[in-house]
């Protein structure tokens, strides 16, 4: 089963999150079918907190991925937000 869930990277006490979608039996951190987006938990100043490819994901999701439950909250929270010019 196709999966989309969050790899963290970056460095200890400085989370960052990749979305990724990726074989739900592959462990954490190991090869991807794609990235399509990440988020920055602890975002200072301009930096941005969550980029998503929102039409990459509703792809995913029409072929039958299954979001994880955090994955589900984000990219239900991006959706809600306006759109910048």
């Amino acid at each position: 089963m196709v999966t989309i869930r969050l790899t963290r990277r970056g460095g200890k006490k400085q989370p960052f999150y990749h979305l990724v979608v990726t074989d739900s039996r592959k462990r954490q951190g190991s090869t991807t079918l794609e990235q399509v987006g990440y988020f920055n938990p602890i975002a200072k100043g301009k930096e941005r907190r969550l980029e998503l490819n929102i039409e990459r994901i509703d792809h995913w999701l029409g072929k039958g991925a299954q979001p994880s439950d955090r994955v589900r909250h984000l990219v239900s929270t991006f959706r809600k937000q306006p759109i910048a010019a």
